[in-house]
């Protein structure tokens, strides 16, 4: 047994990313999934209807947003690639690169054989490997996501099972981490969605206003980007869009210093204030410390890269909720009850758990076509 857990945990280990980023998409999309559910009557085509509507094409945005961004980057510091490989086959000289030019001064067979085994061709295929292998990771996510909209509510059953019932301390355990899961994940993907909405009309309405030599490049992806850095408690959207006023600055080349204050002003309000004061709490309905959630978003991509944005918070819930159900019964022997000792302004609400109890019940008892919350 010890031999079969050791390889579930190698496994687990070695595809951290996509199980992560799997399980956020599930429980951001699980309530969406409901939804549809009420009204084709199957899960299944429920979660299809999820996955396609709106999990591809979030992480088709996100994944157009970076690429922009690198392509944007390369521009600004570096040669492109075609421009390179017209380099390396005609020569550095060559300023005609089209195709008659091509035909009246043809590349050696020499240069062809260096390009083959060249810098150039390697990075080309290393670049082509990172794109290819996030594409892959991507689709992985998405048929985890999936899944588990498909079947869980049969692993919910089994795991009750397995540990004895729903009454035991686990499975209340359990269910709030479910819960607190849910709040999180969910949340993020509206908070995410409006604010890329709204990042990027405040972006384009700034060209429309801006002098000529102030103009925001690729409005859109920075959208989408201040939206995705929204999530950051306390930090928000600084990172973006104090990094596009201090480029307008450089752009006007100290000039328009009324513009550029009032401008900043107005982002500081919309970008900044109205989603941490008015937006996020409204859309996300969370119930856990926002301190916890700062350190959640900052410190998982240090200690994890890129997945650790995903999975700190996951690891913080499940220590958050062992502390306060779990060790209260571990220290005094009480049996477990619906309602935390500790901390009950954090976490998932009580009242809550036991109507999705009593939710459940009843679908047991009428039959299928109900889900949970």
């Amino acid at each position: 047994m010890s031999v079969l857990a050791g390889a579930a945990l190698f496994i687990a280990h070695t595809f951290v990313g996509m199980l992560v980023l799997g399980v956020s998409g599930y429980y951001a999309t699980r309530p969406i999934s409901n939804r549809f559910e009420t009204v084709t009557e199957s899960k299944r085509m429920a979660a299809g209807l999820t996955a396609l509507t709106v999990l591809v094409p979030v992480l088709v945005l996100a994944l157009y947003a970076g690429i922009r961004i690198l392509l944007q980057v390369q521009q600004q510091f570096d040669d492109s690639m075609s421009s390179k490989l017209v380099s390396w086959v005609l020569g550095p000289d060559v300023e005609e690169t089209s195709p008659a030019a091509l035909l009246r001064n043809p590349a050696s067979f020499d240069r062809l054989t260096d390009l083959l085994s060249g810098d150039t061709l390697q990075q080309g295929l290393q670049v082509l490997d990172v794109v290819s292998g996030t594409i892959f990771l991507l689709s992985l996510a998405v048929t985890l996501s999936y899944a588990l909209l498909v079947y869980d509510e049969a692993l919910s059953s089994a795991f009750a099972k397995l540990v004895g019932g729903q009454e035991e301390t686990v499975f209340a355990y359990a269910l709030a981490v479910d819960t607190d899961l849910e709040s999180i994940f969910f949340g993020n993907l509206l908070f995410v969605l409006f604010m890329s909405v709204v990042a990027t009309t405040a972006y384009t309405i700034t060209n429309l206003v801006a002098p000529a030599e102030m103009q925001i490049p690729m409005a859109f992806t920075l959208g989408v980007l201040t939206g995705l850095t929204s999530l950051i408690p306390i930090v928000v959207s600084k990172v973006v869009y104090i990094p596009i006023v201090a480029y307008l600055a450089v752009q006007a080349g100290g000039r328009q210093f009324v513009f550029l204050g009032a401008l900043l002003l107005v982002y500081f309000l919309v970008l900044d204030i109205l989603p941490q004061s008015v937006v996020q709490p409204y859309i996300s309905g969370r119930k856990l410390n926002s301190m916890l959630l700062l350190f959640a978003y900052i410190l998982g991509p240090i200690l994890f890269g890129w997945y650790g944005l995903f999975l700190l918070p996951i690891v913080f819930v499940l220590m958050l909720e062992a502390v306060r159900i779990v060790l209260p019964e571990l220290l005094h022997g009480d049996p477990i009850v619906a309602e935390p000792y500790l901390a009950e302004g954090t976490g998932a609400d009580a009242e809550e758990m036991q109507q999705d109890d009593a939710d459940t019940a009843t679908s047991d008892t009428d039959g299928p076509g109900t889900t949970r919350g």
